[in-house]
């Protein structure tokens, strides 16, 4: 991502610290050494009270104050001399007899080389450059109140060259320290925008309406917030999406309803008489021998009945499936679109009816798929799948196979019942769907059809405006449908 806020996040992070380091490195490189000088000239400062004070207490030259003396010199580097009226030389450092040339010259020779630091009635501090090494010093010269003459010098190289290396240390430090920090912000700054980054794939897969991601976040910050927040808009969507989609549904099949009425209830009319000529001539029959006492034994009698019930119970079933075929094309039937597992559907229908399909020998066969998520209406599809599937079984000849498949192509899934046996002649394929045709009326008229189911499937499938249809193969018959799925996740 070109702009991402994992990189602002890092980048300002890595500069601010670059800039604190830089800071840090001028300030060091502008008044450490003038700190160090300050320092330097305050433990000249203590060298010269504690002189006095070894004057005052007359221990000036005992061995115990030479020792303190050594140990000043040590720990700051400060070399001098001490000289009194009779000529008693008490020093502390190397090299005495320069030390006490020097304490000469800087009494009468003052150097004009030199950057007065301080001056008294009693001492002088200043900075000389020595003209051969250019090497800088700190000296002090002056009077102990006892009267005796003293000198004192402090090299200041060492100090610039403390600060150089101070300096060069703190650089080196600093750097590992940035690029040690940027490791550890990017591997903070990716923990703090995966959750957004997660949010975002939520939020497109909103967009190509797909409300089965959902934010898992187990943090309770406002990330955490936004993303319970992303679910309520989720699932308040997906019912918003699936309301729309029933009223839009609704107002199609109103759109139609009122022209296609009159002329349905005719052609319903029409061919209900038709249907029912057959079963009722058959009842009417029977009915009249049992009355007449046509056959006296009671094995007939017993047959006679049979065939009552029978055709009265295909009359049943006929009239059920026209009234539901009827609310359909009438559109009294609402079609609550919601969002269901089609493979689950599928799979829970084979298994209900494997008795069935035993009971013709039929194999039925079906890949394992993923759940597929559709929008339609579960009892509907339910009810075309079945359609389909009593067909294969009905007309299922040869290896007696039934073979099952569905294909998702975009954002639609399309449902193949195939079966073997003959194919469709023809011309009866643009006839199946109108109700009450029949391909093989004998045949249908064996196992109990009625000759709606196929048109059941056509009310269905138009009702969900979605396509349906059927193919020929040399080896049998596929009925298909299609049907509109979710949308999917992101690769």
């Amino acid at each position: 991502m070109k702009h991402s806020i994992k990189k602002q996040f890092t980048s300002i992070f890595i500069g601010l610290m670059a800039g604190t380091l830089f800071v840090c490195w001028l300030i060091n490189n502008t008044f450490l050494p003038g700190y160090y000088e300050r320092k330097r000239e305050n433990a000249v400062k203590e060298t010269y009270h504690m002189l006095n004070e070894a004057v005052a207490t007359g221990i000036l030259g005992t061995e115990e104050f030479s020792i303190e003396l050594e140990k000043i010199s040590g720990r700051y580097n400060i070399m001098g001399v001490i000289q009194d009226m009779n000529g008693l030389i008490v020093g502390f450092g190397n090299d005495m007899s320069m030390l006490q040339r020097l304490l000469w010259e800087r009494l009468y020779a003052p150097m004009q080389d030199t950057r007065l630091l301080e001056q008294t009635e009693n001492f002088t501090i200043q900075l000389i450059t020595d003209p051969k090494t250019k090497a800088e010093n700190m000296e002090m010269v002056g009077w102990l109140d006892g009267g005796q003459v003293f000198y004192m010098r402090t090299p200041l190289e060492n100090i610039r060259e403390s600060v150089e290396i101070a300096n060069r240390f703190l650089l080196y430090v600093g750097i590992g320290g940035v690029l040690v920090s940027s490791i550890v912000i990017w591997m903070v700054s990716k923990k703090v925008t995966e959750p957004i980054l997660e949010l975002a794939d939520i939020s497109e897969r909103m967009t190509r309406l797909d409300f089965e991601a959902k934010y898992r976040g187990g943090s309770k910050n406002e990330v955490a917030l936004l993303g319970d927040n992303i679910n309520k808009l989720s699932a308040a969507l997906e019912e918003t999406i699936r309301e729309l989609k029933t009223a839009d549904n609704e107002l199609q099949k109103d759109l139609e309803k009122r022209n296609r009425a009159d002329e349905m209830r005719k052609e319903f009319l029409s061919n209900v008489s038709h249907e029912l000529k057959t079963p009722l001539a058959l009842i009417q029959g029977y009915a009249e021998g049992l009355k007449e006492g046509i056959s006296e034994d009671e094995e007939s009698r017993n047959y006679y009945c049979d065939v009552i019930v029978d055709e009265a119970g295909k009359m049943n079933n006929l009239v059920k499936r026209l009234l539901t075929l009827n609310e359909l094309e009438f559109g009294n039937d609402v079609v609550n679109l919601e969002r269901f597992d089609l493979v689950a559907l599928i799979g829970n229908y084979i298994q209900s009816a494997q008795i069935l399909t035993r009971q013709h020998g039929i194999s039925v066969r079906m890949e394992q798929y993923a759940p597929i998520f559709v929008w339609a209406d579960e009892f509907k599809v339910e009810e075309v799948f079945m359609n389909y599937f009593s067909n294969a079984v009905n007309y299922c000849e040869g290896e007696k196979i039934i073979d099952i498949r569905l294909e998702q192509a975009e954002s639609k899934v399309r449902v193949t019942v195939f079966n073997t046996g003959k194919p469709i002649p023809q011309e009866s394929m643009e006839y199946i769907w109108e109700k009450f045709y029949k391909v093989d009326k004998a045949r249908t008229r064996e196992y109990g059809g009625s000759g709606v189911g196929l048109s059941i499937v056509k009310a269905i499938m138009e009702a969900f405006h979605q396509a349906y249809g059927v193919q020929n193969y040399e080896n049998g018959v596929a009925f298909w449908f299609e049907l509109e799925t979710v949308g999917k996740e992101k690769a």
